[in-house]
């Protein structure tokens, strides 16, 4: 990425509003995300159609960027249900949760960490579109590849004495494997009672034919784009490392569990891919970190 803005932040924050101007009922609701990107009138809604071409593939990655950020913050509001009072949404792109954050600031205190680049131009993005920033929130720019997670987040205020939900959506696969594992080694290290729910892709040797035909399309595309994936994972291999580190209650989200909870009898038939799974994961009891468990 270099110095500059994500390509892939874009794409994902244009197929979010396409999926409110195109979708009938929308499984994620975002009021933002038209406006995020300057998009407010009837003209303008048409270019975005326009510019997105309606092909199966953008169907599958339109109903799988929806589906996860649904489950993302349903997982949230369970967490602060909990008790949990600060959220750290990784990679934010231009995710406008913190801009309709319907908590007090006494409530949830949201942190959004991305690269610096892709930070200052959402902020100049919000600016142009009149969106103000909220009390609540604290910008944390942190290249994940250059310093760790904790010395970004306590620049921001974040404190890590306190139980906290952490939301990594559209982010492990541009990452190395070592960054993965260093940002959820992290995350574990937290209080308990801490969670994080995030997407990764997997392993292409695990797909079948057809699924390894859109990986290989999808994965030009992020390539030419200068974002080309990296990192994979096999889920029973996942699962097994996530344990090995001492998280508990891991529900491990596949195609037809995520289409079963969404997109159950639609008559558009939307429906999300094969190729990412979505994990929701919860730090465990002190007695338990480091240990498997069942």
């Amino acid at each position: 990425m270099e110095n500059r803005p994500s390509e892939t932040a874009l794409r994902v924050a244009m197929r979010r509003a396409a999926h409110q101007v195109l979708d009938d009922p929308v499984v994620f609701d975002d009021p933002l995300a038209l406006r995020i990107l300057g998009l407010e009138n009837a003209s303008a809604r048409q270019r975005i159609t326009k510019g997105l071409d309606e092909t199966p593939l953008s169907r599958v990655l339109r109903a799988s960027l929806a589906a996860r950020s649904r489950y993302a913050e349903d997982a949230l509001h369970d967490a602060v249900r909990r008790g949990v009072r600060q959220y750290v949404v990784l990679g934010a792109g231009l995710d406008t949760f913190a801009y309709r954050n319907p908590y007090p600031g006494d409530v949830l205190q949201v942190f959004e960490v991305d690269h610096p680049a892709t930070q200052t131009w959402k902020r100049a993005r919000l600016e142009e579109a009149g969106i103000p920033t909220p009390r609540s929130l604290n910008f944390s720019p942190v290249d994940f590849e250059q310093e760790t997670l904790g010395e970004g987040l306590r620049r921001a205020g974040f404190d890590d004495g306190r139980s906290t939900f952490f939301s990594w959506l559209g982010v492990t696969p541009y990452l190395t494997n070592d960054a993965v594992i260093a940002t959820l080694r992290y995350v574990v290290s937290m209080p308990v009672g801490s969670g994080m729910v995030f997407d990764y892709m997997i392993s292409p040797s695990s797909l079948g034919p057809a699924a390894r035909i859109a990986f290989d399309r999808l994965a030009h595309r992020v390539a030419s784009a200068g974002e080309p994936f990296q990192t994979f994972f096999e889920p029973s291999s996942l699962r097994s490392t996530l344990l090995d580190m001492g998280f508990a209650q891991i529900e491990d989200i596949g195609p037809e569990d995520m289409n079963a909870r969404y997109f159950r009898e639609r008559p558009d038939k939307l429906r999300v891919g094969t190729l990412a799974n979505v994990m929701n994961i919860r730090v465990a009891t002190e007695r338990s970190r480091g240990k498997s468990v069942k």
